[in-house]
């Protein structure tokens, strides 16, 4: 089964642009290195809950909208051949102080599928 990578993130709404435009090139270094699929997408109907939710995770504050991201691999040992890749590549070397958002808030993680049912057209 496949694998799959997650991120989560805040971005103040004013950097969206900024974001898009190096998530646009995360994407081409991610394909580029193997994965099989990569996607990012911008909160829409996201609510806030009583205990836990997408803006408590990453203490999002005003102005600021979340960021779900990921990235499919064939499986686990795909997924560490391609991130080995894509963190030597030198287009993902990034001042932390000039990044569209607080990486300070992300958090992501690695995980195996237990489903995966895709419709068929």
């Amino acid at each position: 089964m496949a694998y799959v990578d997650g991120f989560i993130l805040p971005v103040p709404e004013g950097n969206l642009g900024a974001y898009r435009k190096d998530a646009k090139i995360a994407a081409k270094v991610w394909l580029e290195h193997g994965a099989l699929q990569y996607c990012e997408a911008v909160a829409d109907d996201v609510p806030v809950g009583k205990s836990t939710d997408f803006h408590k995770a990453v203490k999002r504050k005003d102005g600021e909208t979340v960021i779900f991201s990921f990235a499919t691999y064939k499986n686990r040992k795909h997924r560490d051949e391609v991130m080995k890749k894509v963190m030597a590549d030198p287009r993902m070397k990034m001042d932390p102080t000039a990044m569209a958002f607080d990486g300070r808030r992300m958090f992501w993680g690695g995980f195996k599928t237990f489903i995966d049912v895709t419709a068929k057209e």
